[in-house]
């Protein structure tokens, strides 16, 4: 997505310093400072996989990005992270074949700590139904390039937010055996054949926040993984089980969303005052 937006911009492959230096000027107007060097990866890893000439390295380059850091700061903006409770919420205001479909993206979503690409690239055949839940192959995903695959375990649920039941479930009306699990369903409830998107993720997200009255601008297909993070967090969960449910490859990552957590947790003012 990242080298999408360069080459829509006008960028190409090949590129020079100048035509980077450019690019970063003109998305400096819309984006913060982080958002761009996120998209110089994208561009760096487009150039050095075709072995050519990484441009980001360039002196001038690294220069405007230095500006651009002091002028707009580095700091990102995280989703806020659909808590177990609010999420008990919204699973109220899911009726119909849209509502069974979203019911399932959401638990799923929360429960194995998926990220919006890992839910929409999902395909029935990654998911295999055991006696003591789901297993969910992940072939793919954002810190696994080489391909590896994992595993996420999803136990049946304790409540009627059963993760397990709501993708059978949503499999069994939109008779769906095989291909993509999530899909596009028109108000009159037929089912597309074509898969989700990364941005459907969020927009369902949002939806739902909204009718349990948070702010959906604060909301996106994140909030379900930090959801899950933040949550086990606080009911105590520790931090291995936690990372071997998200697939962190380091812990620095959780450590950002625990801290978040228990921020209120032996606070030095309350114990003050």
């Amino acid at each position: 997505g990242d080298l999408k937006d360069f080459l829509l911009w006008g960028g190409a492959v090949p590129c020079s310093s100048q035509m980077l230096v450019e690019y970063i000027v003109n998305r400096a107007k819309y984006h913060s400072a982080a958002t761009i060097a996120r998209r110089l990866v994208g561009i760096r890893r487009a150039h050095t996989s075709l072995g050519l000439i990484d441009p980001s390295k360039n002196a001038l380059v690294k220069t405007v990005l230095r500006g651009l850091r002091r002028t707009k700061g580095m700091a990102q903006r995280q989703a806020a992270p659909v808590m177990r409770e609010e999420l008990l919420q919204m699973l109220i205001n899911m009726h119909g074949t849209i509502g069974a479909r979203d019911r399932a993206l959401i638990l799923l979503g929360f429960a194995a700590a998926l990220r919006r690409s890992e839910l929409v690239e999902l395909d029935v055949r990654d998911l295999e139904l055991t006696s003591e839940g789901l297993l969910v192959h992940l072939r793919r995903s954002k810190t696994d390039q080489a391909g590896q695959g994992r595993k996420v375990a999803v136990p049946y649920g304790r409540t009627s937010a059963c993760p397990v039941k709501a993708i059978c479930l949503w499999l069994a009306e939109a008779d769906i055996a095989t291909g993509a699990v999530f899909r596009g369903v028109n108000k009159a409830g037929d089912v597309s054949t074509s898969r989700l998107t990364d941005q459907s993720v969020s927009l369902i997200v949002k939806k739902y926040a909204r009718t349990v009255g948070l702010p959906a601008e604060r909301y996106s297909g994140h909030s379900l993984r930090a959801g899950l993070v933040t949550s086990a967090a606080r009911a105590g969960v520790s931090l291995i089980k936690i990372q071997e449910q998200t697939g962190h490859r380091s812990v620095s990552m959780l450590t950002r969303y625990i801290r978040d957590a228990r921020i209120f947790e032996n606070n030095a003012a309350g114990l003050l005052l």
